[in-house]
């Protein structure tokens, strides 16, 4: 019979659930996010307690085990937020901790297989939220970008903002998961907003937004427009560069 460990979606508490698989010898779970569980009469049930701790110690015995990249594929497989990657997750770190040798990179294993493929879609998804985010600045003198990017990118994105942008405050909001990561020149915050119904994610409400904001849009635009050589465009190219899932939160392609 199976037991199912209810988690509360965050990685640590991943982890944790992992720890309590090996600590109760468990053969057979199915991980689960609690706001996915659905109660069955044929299994067993077990409510997960994220613990720090526990989660440290799964992580650690890891770095011993395998590589950096191979660690950094197995959180960027869980970001993607795959139906079953916990399940995936967890055949592969059993089987990684039962082999004597580094097995991580053993793609004829299906589930170190299905990681690869996973965090590769992950870290492409990264690189186009790197390039894609246009930032705001609001009346309140942040910088704010909104997103709604397939997988959870956030956490992997934001030391790239800030290194890139140290010497002001900035927010990007990821509107599909509602929360968002705040940098107020010193540190990083997780943060979760609230937003008005007039509130329109898509344009430079100016509401919100500095009237400069709204100037510096409309010269943007104009100069997307001036640079644009109609003899040479290439649709199917500039999708394939930028999908049309992106174009409604780029300034040079939405209304102001």
């Amino acid at each position: 019979m199976y037991t199912t460990l209810i988690y509360d979606g965050s990685f640590d508490g991943f982890l944790t659930s992992i720890f309590v698989s090996f600590d109760l010898k468990l053969e057979k779970v199915n991980i689960v996010k609690s706001q996915f569980f659905q109660e069955s009469f044929f299994e067993e049930k077990e409510t997960i307690i994220t613990d720090k701790e526990k989660a440290d110690r799964v992580w650690l015995g890891l770095q011993k085990k395998i590589k950096p990249i191979e660690l950094s594929r197995m959180y960027y497989a869980f970001l993607s937020e795959n139906a079953t990657v916990e399940n995936t997750l967890f055949m592969a770190i059993k089987y990684v901790f039962k082999s004597k040798d580094n097995v991580a990179s053993n793609f004829s294993n299906p589930y170190i297989l299905e990681i690869s493929k996973l965090s590769k879609n992950v870290s492409r998804e990264k690189h186009r939220m790197e390039a894609f985010v246009r930032f705001k600045l609001t009346k309140d003198n942040i910088y704010f970008a909104n997103i709604e990017p397939d997988f959870n990118v956030l956490p992997l994105i934001t030391k790239h903002f800030k290194n890139r942008y140290a010497d002001q405050k900035w927010m990007i909001y990821d509107l599909k998961r509602n929360y968002g990561i705040f940098y107020n020149l010193e540190k990083l915050e997780t943060i979760q907003l609230s937003f008005n119904n007039s509130f329109d994610p898509t344009k430079t409400n100016a509401s919100y937004f500095t009237d400069s904001e709204l100037e510096f849009q409309q010269l943007w635009k104009d100069y997307f427009k001036s640079t644009n050589i109609k003899s040479r465009k290439n649709m199917k190219l500039h999708i394939q560069h930028v999908p049309k899932r992106y174009w409604k939160y780029l300034s040079e392609k939405s209304p102001i």
